[in-house]
């Protein structure tokens, strides 16, 4: 389906939405002071090995150590049988070449590997290897041997490492996969060059900015326009494409409209949209999205829709309406890891069938790798997604302060009696004159008038006078108790 790219960039953050038909379908933000990880080759420096983990910490010059696991090091996975164990491999102090698969994420620190893989526009090199995979995405097997051929006629004699072919190299010319091998086979001499003369930890390779990725990842055949808000940058992406994406070039545009780009496209309605809890399906149904560290659940809702034949009918086209939106959701927050999706129960296993079909057919869209497992005996439908960036709402957003990210917080009534407790408590360890509550004025309200007889109650009982004071600045569950 035909696609435009906006790109909006200021000196602080670049933002790119992608959108089909009108409809934002994916959305991502790089801000200059935490742009991502992925991708980043580092020398870096064995901090610590746990044996009991088959893991060890990397230091790489971040705030908080890196962590590899035995299974993303290279020579161990060729080894098989044979691997030997971490603490054999790698000992403290020790200098090692790295490159992030994920991006710090919450309390986890960055993720590595030590097979290094650079990605080009239509393929993808492996140095240290020698095999010549092909994208899952390019399933027709003739085209498969096709390309394969193709790409082994244009390797150099004697040349080592391994490529991968991406989907886009499906409509690829020979001259474009030979600017590609040329640019990554380049780009490996030079930083295996750089990282020699490095001190552990430092930083090798970065991996290309945002609006750069956008022209190697995201623009196809398929791509009508690519529009930048800024002229520097409309002027580097066009440098950028005349080398490596030269067909994309005609299509990238500078906007110079009055009007900012994201609010002529609504795509700043839809970033708030993307962070909001609750979805309305067209239908009048709705979704609730709930991201947590293990995972995110989406639960559907028929809402106020009764629109169907019958009560299954209605609930058949809610599930279908809903397949298609959580596919979109995904993208647009770009949400990963384990995600459960909770449809409407349904009764008629070819209703099911119907939507699982509808949801793996919206899915195909999305260029990150997934997996769906299908409905489980509870009815609920399990799938991944790769997660290697952080969320949408992790980017834009951060917990609570109130609530500390549980969402909600104690109710005044339950603060009172806390309060309450608390007078006691003190009374009896120490001796003062009077007792002065510092409290929200939601919490005091209640005070002086619904639990005012509990209060007067307690000052009876422990012979002392209580006072209230309203702090503005404090928040519904914050209060003191001064001892006068």
């Amino acid at each position: 389906m035909s696609h435009e790219i906006l790109i909006n960039v200021t000196p602080q953050e670049t933002r790119v939405a992608m959108s089909e038909q009108g409809v934002v379908q994916e959305l991502h933000v790089e801000r200059s002071s935490a742009r991502g990880l992925v991708g980043n080759i580092y020398l870096g420096r064995v901090a610590r090995v746990l044996p009991g983990m088959q893991s060890a910490f990397i230091e790489i010059g971040l705030e908080r150590a890196a962590f590899l696991h035995i299974a993303d090091i290279w020579e161990q996975r060729q080894n098989g049988p044979d691997s030997k164990p971490i603490e054999r491999i790698l000992h403290e102090g020790q200098a090692i070449l790295v490159q992030v698969i994920k991006d710090p994420i919450g309390t986890k620190g960055a993720r590595l590997s030590t097979q290094v893989s650079l990605a080009g526009r239509l393929l993808v090199y492996l140095p240290q290897d020698s095999h010549i995979g092909i994208s899952q995405r390019i399933e027709d097997e003739a085209e498969r041997e096709s390309l394969r051929g193709k790409l082994q006629q244009l390797l150099p004699q004697g040349m080592g490492g391994g490529f991968i072919i991406r989907t886009m190299a499906e409509t690829a010319t020979e001259r474009e996969m030979q600017n590609d091998i040329e640019y990554l086979t380049r780009l490996w001499r030079d930083l295996t060059e750089k990282s020699a003369s490095l001190p552990a930890p430092s930083l090798v390779y970065q991996d290309l900015n945002l609006a750069q990725r956008v022209l190697r990842d995201m623009a196809t055949e398929e791509t009508t326009k690519v529009f930048v808000d800024s002229r520097e940058t409309f002027q580097k992406m066009q440098e950028f494409a005349g080398q490596y994406t030269q067909n994309i070039v005609d299509r990238i545009e500078h906007y110079a409209g009055e009007r900012p780009l994201f609010d002529l496209n609504a795509v700043e309605e839809e970033i708030q949209k993307a962070l909001a809890r609750r979805v309305d399906l067209k239908s009048g149904g709705y979704l609730i999205i709930d991201q947590t560290e293990a995972m995110t659940t989406i639960d559907v809702n028929t809402g106020g829709f009764v629109g169907g034949r019958s009560f299954d009918d209605t609930i058949f086209k809610t599930n279908l309406e809903a397949a298609q939106v959580i596919a979109r959701q995904l993208r647009l927050r770009n949400l990963g890891g384990i995600i459960i999706i909770d449809f409407i129960d349904m009764e008629n296993a070819d209703h099911r069938g119907a939507v699982l079909a509808e949801f793996n057919k919206a899915l195909e869209r999305d260029r990150t790798r997934l997996t769906v497992n299908g409905f489980t005996q509870l009815g609920l439908v399990e799938m991944t997604r790769k997660r290697t960036r952080e969320s949408l709402a992790h980017v834009l957003c951060e917990p609570c302060s109130t609530c500390g990210g549980r969402g909600e917080i104690k109710t005044a009534q339950t603060i009172c009696y806390e309060i309450l407790r608390e007078i006691v408590r003190e009374s009896k360890q120490f001796s003062a004159r009077e007792f002065r509550i510092l409290a929200s004025q939601s919490v005091i309200d209640l005070f002086l008038d619904e639990e005012s007889q509990s209060l007067a109650q307690l000052g009876d009982f422990i012979g002392k006078p209580i006072s209230l004071q309203v702090e503005s600045i404090y928040t519904q569950e914050q209060y003191d108790i001064i001892l006068i």
